[in-house]
């Protein structure tokens, strides 16, 4: 078992047979006018789901959506995730309007196989962000079990997350926190070498505290992204008007320097993609070198920075991938970073994608299927590997006295 999972239960340590399990997820899907536009978290939840289902249990499903100032903000109603649930497990499943209700104390007694509770999204809830132990107890009085299998969530100390299990004795997580804990823990522990870090997305200041994190573990740092013209500028190459932070040039100087001193290597974009404005494709066009015209900004790497990068890729054992190379939403600014994608997924590396951008750019790039995982939760994944404890998880452990 991994060292971030000591002292914490699985759901395989229970007798589940007719006991009420209350089940915590991430159902957080993205949603554009009521439909689901990647339904990736509530796939990742359904092992445990069915698990709980084929040994018994009776369960009452929660999750947060977006979020919501108010109840009547039904845009991030789960309406459409239950609907979701119901096709994918065949089974009924029964929304509950108000979180903070008896509905499912009546509910549960006469609960059929087939039939499970989704409670509506819990941030309707005011206690719910304020770590209510009222809305949490209210809970833990129907239910025997709690089982959180949250991952994305569980950096938060929210009613659902930290105060119910703080109030209940029968606790422990699901086969995702399980699964994500694990394959985080093999970047910190014995990795496969050589490894690489690939670092990028919009800011340095982001990711200081991972790359402090994993400046020893690694053998070598790929940065693209916006981030990495703050480290070109900190060498004194012109960046033109592309995105840098100023007040953290000393500390990419200083960091360069820390990484060779340390016999690690450090990779920059070499080439760009430049143009006059992030939406102006009709003036895209590829730098002959690292320099930026004065009136133009980065956003994406270019052509020779895709091959440095790939061939430094594919040699590698593990590699971590945190954070697009160029803005990749836009399909004239996202050859770079399915490029990179592209590589990772060619290489034998273990290959894990930390959440957020990262998994969107994964999937966009058509190559999610061949990375070794793909982190569901984005702060919480960073969070982790940055050393931060997770609340979420803490609560669960067991105190050894």
């Amino acid at each position: 078992m991994s060292n971030g999972l000591k002292g914490i239960k699985t759901v395989r340590d229970f007798e589940l047979e007719g006991k009420v399990v209350f089940l915590r997820l991430d159902l957080n899907v993205p949603m554009e006018g009521g439909k689901i536009t990647d339904e990736n978290r509530i796939t990742a939840s359904l092992p445990t789901i069915k698990y709980c289902m084929e040994k018994g249990a009776k369960l009452v499903l929660a999750s947060h959506l977006g979020r919501p100032k108010t109840k009547d903000d039904k845009e991030f109603s789960l309406e459409p995730v239950a609907k979701r649930l119901q096709d994918l497990l065949g089974a009924e499943v029964i929304l509950v309007e108000e979180p903070d209700s008896d509905a499912p104390k009546h509910l549960l007694p006469s609960l059929k196989k087939n039939q499970i509770i989704l409670l509506e999204n819990v941030r309707f809830e005011e206690g719910e962000t304020k770590d209510s132990v009222e809305f949490a107890q209210k809970i833990a009085n129907y239910s025997d079990i709690y089982i959180n299998d949250a991952f994305g969530a569980s950096h938060r100390a929210h009613a659902t997350i930290h105060a119910l299990p703080s109030v209940m004795k029968d606790k422990g997580i699901g086969f995702l926190i399980e699964k994500e804990i694990t394959m985080l823990d093999s970047l910190l522990q014995n990795p496969k070498r050589p490894y690489i870090a690939v670092m990028g997305g919009a800011k340095v200041s982001d990711k200081i505290a991972v790359i402090e994190r994993l400046m020893d573990v690694v053998d070598g740092f790929i940065v693209g992204g916006a981030m990495a013209y703050t480290f070109l500028k900190a060498q004194g190459l012109p960046v033109g008007k592309s995105l840098v932070e100023n007040d953290k040039l000393k500390y990419a100087k200083e960091m360069i320097e820390r990484i060779e001193a340390r016999n690690k290597t450090i990779l920059l974009p070499v080439d760009h993609v430049a143009t006059k404005g992030i939406t102006d494709t009709a003036n895209a066009r590829v730098t002959n070198d690292v320099a930026i015209a004065e009136d133009e900004l980065g956003v994406d790497i270019g052509p020779k920075s895709i091959k440095n990068f790939s061939v430094a890729l594919r040699e590698a054992g593990t590699i971590f991938w945190n954070g697009p190379m160029g803005i990749f939403e836009n399909p004239a600014f996202a050859k770079g970073t399915f490029g990179v994608a592209q590589a990772i997924a060619e290489s034998d590396a273990v290959k894990i994608v930390g959440g957020g951008d990262s998994a969107a750019a994964a999937e966009a790039s058509g190559f999610a299927d061949k990375m070794t995982h793909i982190s569901t939760g984005g702060g919480a994944s960073l969070e982790y590997l940055q050393g931060d404890k997770l609340p979420g998880l803490e609560i669960l452990r067991t105190r050894v006295r």
